[in-house]
């Protein structure tokens, strides 16, 4: 799986967001392709509303002004639909109603069309997380781990350009975390994504290996 395109870096420039007349952050920042920006802080400090507003979805409740451009183009005034953000949560949210293939199918970028090549995909994406055969499983079949690692698939299948990650490894024992984090920071930097991750816990900084910024007081 490769993205669409490649894409020369995330740059935020002058972000500030609010909430009630209260300013949260301001930064500006830039993620060049397979780096990792990690943004700490306390609940409240304004992590995921920073993920929101890169991704598109900013509650109408905060203010948010700056520029956020992927290949140069600007995407500030873009709808979430069209930014090319790839998000993975705390929760792997698939869809229960589906099976594991299907959960990646759904993912899969629309520009495969043929009905067998997306098949194909599928199965490949399902042999790279060692989940050989999983195709027609339920996902409540599934350990924490390995709904993390199908999660992540289908958020890559999307052929994304970028990568946000709230929390993703806050809900994995210590070993899971671990095994979990090593595959979404290898696959995001062979792929050549910029992420942006929010964490309370700084092993996952260290783990990402890139610029740490903090934003409110310190717990």
């Amino acid at each position: 799986m490769t993205p669409d395109g490649k894409t020369d870096g995330l740059q935020i420039r002058r972000m500030t967001i609010g909430l009630a007349g209260r300013t949260l952050l301001s930064m500006s920042a830039t993620i060049r392709p397979g780096e990792i920006l990690t943004v700490m802080g306390p609940s409240g400090s304004g992590k995921s509303a920073l993920l929101a507003t890169l991704g598109g979805f900013l509650d109408p409740a905060f203010t948010a002004t700056g520029d956020i451009l992927i290949d140069g183009s600007d995407l500030t005034d873009i709808p979430a639909e069209k930014r090319g953000a790839g998000m993975l949560f705390q929760d792997a949210l698939l869809f229960p109603h589906l099976s594991v293939g299907d959960n990646l199918l759904f993912g899969l970028s629309s520009t495969v069309r043929s009905a067998r090549e997306r098949r194909q995909l599928v199965e490949q994406a399902l042999v790279e997380i060692e989940l050989t055969g999983f195709f027609d499983r339920d996902p409540a079949t599934l350990s924490g781990g390995q709904k993390a690692r199908v999660a992540l698939q289908r958020t890559l299948l999307s052929a994304p350009r970028f990568l946000l990650l709230d929390e993703p490894f806050s809900k994995l024992d210590t070993d899971l975390r671990h095994q979990v984090r090593d595959l979404v920071f290898t696959r995001a930097k062979a792929l050549k994504l910029p992420v942006v991750l929010v964490t309370h816990d700084r092993s996952d900084a260290l783990a990402a290996g890139g610029e740490t910024m903090t934003i409110g007081a310190e717990p």
